[in-house]
Order: structure tokens, then sequence, then C-alpha cells
């Protein structure tokens, strides 16, 4: 099979990433040693087109554009972009996100994807805010033109369903998977005690807001007590403005000396700041199932998430970890004193953790779901 991703957050030197580009590259690594032939479709600040091999994945980067409308000329570039890839090499399976096929012209005996990461109707309704007409009328026109669905989990692909009115269409959940050898299993003689660990973007429906306003009813208890946040700072959405200024003023005098911004932390680091963190806590307001939440989990560490969305289906409250409203500090607070307080019962939960991971998130075991899914496709099967 060739499947070629369109993704502008494929990890490329020198360029800006995302998790779902993360992911993205961890499927194509696998595709490819089993023989598959991957091709990504980049729109990138470059000045013209450039080709990539990236351990046999063939990364194509083309300009995008800055002109008005912006939204429109880049689709019309990945379109073409596709069908110059297609002219090349037949290309069987197209996939990209939500909003992706919205300005596609579909090519004949190609079969047109679309992975649900959460997309735009699904991410207003968790951050209770205005949609926006034109990423509407996109996100209906792109999945009016898939030939399939899958989603990350049960409740993205529930949630979208309802929301865009897609009625009964058949949508196929397949869990993120997670790298579990770059994940290792960590080792719990190097936690720095009363530490706690974020990586996320700083954004409010990632719940760092409340997390910091949390060490408020933990620092006379715990002064010791240390949060590191790691994370590059993102506009408030539909504005300019960044994030963070918003965020330093939930930080008081008093708490201030026990937060410590590292910036963006290149992923393949992440890995040594989890392990010496004794809890980690990402209290997204919303997510549509968060690869950092599993890079956790696959690490066996504690960890505390969010009981919203598709909390229930990535931890397994008080089994693999903790789960708790992310929109209230202080029961955020009340959550890492228990963890402190039962942390050989937290670790243990830590172990179950990656128990699971291995046995139904591994990048392995899922490569061969999408495998079969794309198979299917292509035989309209499904």
């Amino acid at each position: 099979m060739h499947i070629c991703f369109v993704s502008h957050e494929y990890p490329v030197l020198g360029y800006s990433h995302g998790g779902i580009g993360t992911l993205i590259r961890d499927i194509s690594y696998k595709l490819v040693a089993k023989g598959h032939q991957v091709s990504i479709a980049r729109l990138s600040p470059v000045r013209k087109y450039k080709l990539i091999d990236d351990n046999g994945v063939a990364v194509h980067l083309f300009p995008e554009s800055n002109l008005p409308f912006s939204f429109l000329f880049n689709s019309l570039i990945a379109n073409q972009a596709i069908y110059r890839i297609h002219k090349q090499s037949k290309i069987d399976i197209v996939e990209t996100p939500e909003l992706g096929l919205a300005f596609f012209h579909k090519i004949k005996d190609v079969k047109y994807v679309i992975r649900m990461h959460g997309g735009h109707h699904f991410f207003t309704k968790a951050e209770n805010r205005p949609l926006e007409w034109k990423k509407v009328w996109q996100e209906k026109r792109s999945f009016a033109k898939a030939d399939a669905i899958i989603a990350v989990s049960n409740y993205v692909a529930e949630t979208t369903r309802k929301l865009l009115e897609l009625g009964d269409v058949k949508i196929t959940v397949i869990y993120n998977p997670i790298d579990t050898g770059r994940f290792y299993e960590a080792d719990n003689n190097k936690v720095e005690k009363h530490s706690l660990f974020f990586a996320g973007t700083l954004i409010e429906k990632k719940g760092i807001r409340q997390l910091v306003q949390s060490l408020e009813f933990l620092v006379d208890e715990f002064p010791d007590i240390k949060l590191r946040i790691a994370g590059r700072d993102a506009n408030i959405p539909g504005t300019n403005a960044p994030y963070r200024p918003v965020l330093e003023k939930a930080i008081s005098e008093k708490i201030r000396p026990h937060i410590e911004f590292l910036g963006s932390v290149p992923n393949f680091e992440i890995p040594n700041y989890i392990e010496k963190s004794q809890i980690c806590c990402y209290p997204s307001h919303m997510e549509a199932m968060p690869l950092a939440w599993l890079e956790v989990l696959a690490m066996g560490k504690v960890f505390l998430a969010s009981s919203t969305g598709p909390g229930p289906e990535a931890v397994l409250e008080n089994k693999t970890g903790f789960l708790v409203d992310p929109h209230d500090p202080k029961a955020i607070a009340d959550k890492i004193r228990y963890i402190f307080a039962h942390y050989d019962e937290a670790v243990q939960m830590g172990k179950n953790a990656r128990k699971r991971i291995l046995a139904e998130f591994d990048v392995d075991i899922l490569v061969e779901k999408n495998i079969s899914f794309y198979q299917s496709v292509i035989e309209n099967k499904v």
C-alpha cells in the first residue's frame, strides 16, 4: 500500500511540529518497516519544494501561502501536492484531520480517510466558545468527502457524530499508539520528592492555570513542592494575544518560587522530566486521546489526569492512575495531597498502567489495526 498523510505538524528539523505529527511519524516508521510506502504532504515556510527521506518516509515539503484566505490557498496547495505525489507513485490512501478534505478534488481509485483528533465543533463545545462559520462549513464539507473515518477515542467519535449530525455513519475507533521503547519503564529511584511535571501547550484548555492555582493549597504543607512546566506559549483562541500573561496573573508571589517554566522541550527530552517527577499532572479540560498522557502511562509513572472527555478511556481510575475535575484547583490539590500520602499505592498503579499500554496501546499492535483498516477501505469493506 501507499499511504499519504497530509500533516502540517509532521516533525522536520528546524520547523514547528505537534503531537499529531509525532503520532503520524511513529505509525509511518512502522508501516515502512512492514514494506508499505508512506508519503507526507506538509506545507511549511520553505521557499521552494523540498523532498526529505526520513528513515524511508518520503516527506514532501511544499511552500505554504501567506496570502489573505490562506486556509483556502493552502488547501489547494495540499491538493496539488497529492496529485504530484500520486503521479510519481500511485497512492492508495490519503489521510487528513477533520478539516483536511474540504477543498480537495478527489482522485479516482484513491480512498480518502479522516482521522478524528478533535476538530472545530469538538473543541469549541469543550471550550464553550462560539463556532466560526467558515470552519463549520469546512468541517461539514470535509466529512461529506470522506470514504472512511477513524477516531482516536470513543468519546471523540460519538461527540463529533452528534455535533456534526453524522447519523449512523461507521466510525472505526483506533487509539493513538505509543512507542514503548522510546518511552521506557521509569526508574523510581530517580524521583525527586514533591516534584510535579506538566507537558503541553500553554493554553487554557490544557488546565495549566488551574494546576498552577492548586499550589496555593499545597505550599504551606509541602514547602519543597516544585512544578515544572514544559511547553510553548500559544495564542488565546480567536485572537493574536499570547496566553502566558493570563497564566502569569494566576501566579501569586507565594507560589512563584515553586514554579519553573522550561519552555518548549524537544520530545526526546521529555522522558527525562517524566522520570524524575513524583507526579505527572495533565489536567486538560478536554482532549481527544492525548499522546502526552499515553507517554506518561507508558513509563509507568504516577499520573493525574482529567475526568472529562476520554479521560476514563485513557486512565482506569484508581487502577492505572487518578482522575480529577480539571476546573477545580482545590480538587486538584486534594488529589495531589492524597497521592503524596499514598505513594506506594500510586506507584503500583503506574506499574499497572505500563502493562495496559503494552497490551492495548503499543505501536506494534496498533499499526496492525491501522493496516487492516486501510486494506478494508481499499477493498470497499468499510
